[in-house]
């Protein structure tokens, strides 16, 4: 049997990973500034995570949501505490597609509406209704099709005003990322996430904050839409919340009313995942990442706009984008394989940069010279 080939895969077989280090086959030494797509945030194998996984394991690696597991409750009291949000609840899954897939099914339950709004340039998942969502037809196969979604221009206050006076009682959520990861490193405006905000409340809509990517502590902010100073009812995580070991979850607001077998999941919430969760919770907290993420994140954004073949730099704390003019669409391949650097990138010409949020100046200083290097060859 071979692989369903839907992956360009580079030639490199990484074998080793420690913080922001890999090590191919050949023992060759990489820097990991995007941490596959924005899924390590507390550095490879960090041994506190290894540990508390390692013990998991050796007791019980999964039973089903048919029985109590404690890690769960722990979980959510160290999220909450963690995010600011401790009033809300926890409803644990498995992936990002699965999180948003989850929020939009609840907002439709809460509201017993159908109509969605999301935004131009949007990635959401590859789920059935997360999919579509998402700004991408590519992605969208003919059984995701429906009218039930519908695209306004991301940051556009007028149109989003507009749609709610032609249909706002219509809709069931309005779901965006605080920073839009695959649609180029582009913050969402605070006027136009507190618009958000007043719309729902005024037409009776859910709001759900996709924090899939942008949030989890990267830009400084546990979850990113917090810099516009207003509440979510629902926000969306997956990606940097186990460090690699696949989990996701939504923080729904006290207004949603739980009853049996409205969610569910056979994998969501196993002990494992619990495990490796907590203990990221637990390095985020001791080595405050949080913080980290604006200092390193900061110094980065600063010393990124001092290069003049930059178009421009977009982002906020450790989720960073560098547009590049045409001319220099290679430098993200050359970056790779000519000074052994892991970078994103968000199509035609931006660089993504979605490190672990424990990255030290030191790094940041080695890619900026890496950098310097490619823009001057």
């Amino acid at each position: 049997m071979n692989l369903f080939d839907v992956y360009p895969v580079n030639p490199i077989h990484i074998v080793r990973a420690k913080g922001s280090t890999l090590w191919d086959a050949d023992g060759n030494e990489y820097l990991d500034l995007y941490g596959g797509h924005a899924v390590i945030s507390i550095g490879h194998t960090h041994p506190h995570y290894v540990q508390k996984i390692t013990e998991q394991l050796n007791n019980i690696g999964f039973y089903s949501n048919s029985i109590e597991i404690p890690l769960q409750k722990q979980l959510a009291q160290q999220l909450g505490e963690m995010s600011g949000k401790e009033d809300y609840a926890l409803f644990l899954c498995n992936s990002g597609a699965e999180a948003n897939e989850n929020a939009l099914k609840l907002a439709s339950f809460h509201t017993g509406r159908k109509k969605v709004i999301a935004f131009s340039k949007s990635f959401h998942g590859r789920t059935s209704l997360a999919v579509a969502a998402t700004d991408n037809p590519s992605i969208s196969a003919p059984v995701n099709k429906t009218d039930n979604v519908v695209f306004l221009p991301f940051n556009d206050e007028e149109a989003l005003s507009q749609a709610f006076a032609s249909y706002g009682e219509e809709v069931a959520a309005v779901i965006i990322e605080g920073i839009q990861g695959v649609g180029g490193i582009r913050e969402a405006s605070i006027p136009f996430l507190q618009l958000i905000r007043s719309l729902c409340d005024q037409y009776g809509a859910v709001f759900i904050a996709d924090s899939v990517q942008c949030g989890y502590g990267r830009t400084g902010n546990f979850y990113s839409h917090d810099y516009a100073g207003v509440q979510a009812d629902i926000y969306s995580m997956a990606k940097g919340m186990g460090n690699g070991f696949p989990i996701g979850g939504i923080a729904i607001a006290p207004k949603f009313k739980a009853s049996y077998g409205l969610l569910g999941t056979t994998f969501g919430g196993n002990h494992l995942a619990c495990a490796a969760a907590a203990a990221v919770l637990d390095v985020m907290k001791s080595e405050k990442l949080l913080e980290n993420a604006k200092t390193v994140g900061n110094y980065l954004l600063e010393e990124l706009k001092k290069f003049d073949k930059i178009q421009e730099v977009r982002g906020r704390g450790l989720m960073i984008g560098i547009e590049l003019p045409a001319e220099l669409a290679s430098v993200k391949k050359d970056l790779l394989f000519k000074n052994r650097i892991f970078t994103g990138e968000a199509k035609p010409n931006v660089i993504r940069i979605l490190p672990a949020l424990n990255i030290t100046k030191e790094i940041a200083d080695r890619f900026l010279d890496a950098l310097d290097e490619r823009l001057k060859a």
